[in-house]
């Protein structure tokens, strides 16, 4: 496994941008497909944006696309999740992970970081 650690979460008014930025400990970052996932308050975890190993192939969920960009940085073991346009129903902590392939899917991580909060204002 992979420890991950999510940061750069906050309080954005809602049409504004953050950037959240995960670093991975360990020399086989690059081995791992990389995942975001949110969780808002009462609701289930569920699937953002995931990248494949070598980054050449992404994901997202249709509440998303067009708006959030995952990349990754294997040279820093960091993968990030820029978002724009942000609305307040984007509003949920936000989860980096990792696992043995990119999928909408929970199962398919096993490493999981602790969470940043992201809180969209109107």
């Amino acid at each position: 496994q992979v420890q991950l650690v999510e940061s750069g979460g906050g309080l954005v008014q809602a049409g504004g941008s953050l950037r959240l930025s995960c670093a991975a400990s360990g020399r086989t970052f690059s081995r791992y497909a990389m995942g975001w996932f949110r969780q808002a308050p009462g609701k289930e975890r569920e699937f953002v944006a995931a990248i494949t190993a070598n980054g050449g192939i992404r994901y997202y969920a249709d509440s998303v696309k067009g708006r959030f960009t995952i990349s990754r940085d294997i040279a820093k073991n960091a993968v990030s999740l820029q978002m724009n346009s942000l609305k307040p129903e984007d509003t949920a902590v936000y989860y980096c992970a990792a696992g043995d392939m990119a999928s909408r899917s929970r199962a398919s991580y096993d490493s999981w970081g602790q969470g940043t909060q992201v809180t969209v204002s109107s």
